[in-house]
């Protein structure tokens, strides 16, 4: 949706006009923790939806069973609306489970080499001949 995204800078490049989007500051994401594992994301939807303008829904699920994890993720267009649906909503009760909700984090940088060896070498020649 490009209705989120406004022209940060405009420039013209060797051979073609470019430019860069930068995200509104008004947009939050909200964390929503404690959910029932039967929630769906038309529920949440709806609940949030009370309170201003729902960007997207996400709950995460179980990558091997498909299964909600039991949390997810809305995104607001407005964060005075997405504060509105924060204090309402955190502590609200939604299929007889308490919900936690606040402003979600950034996701934070995962250790590690990546591609399941840790970037180790393995195998290979081994200069014995």
């Amino acid at each position: 949706m490009f209705g989120f995204f406004l022209p940060a800078a405009w420039g013209k490049g060797s051979d073609c006009f470019c430019f860069s989007w930068r995200q509104k500051e008004t947009e939050m994401k909200i964390y929503v923790g404690n959910l029932a594992y039967r929630t769906t994301e038309d529920d949440l939807r709806n609940e949030f939806e009370k309170h201003g303008a729902v960007s997207s829904v996400d709950i995460i699920t179980d990558r091997e069973t498909g299964r909600s994890k039991g949390f997810g993720f809305v995104e607001m267009s407005d964060s005075d609306e997405a504060n509105a649906a924060i204090n309402a909503l955190d502590g609200a009760t939604i299929g007889d489970r308490t919900l936690k909700v606040n402003e979600a984090r950034p996701k934070a940088p995962r250790p590690g080499g990546g591609g399941g060896f840790g970037g180790r070498s393995h195998g290979g020649d081994r200069g014995r001949y």
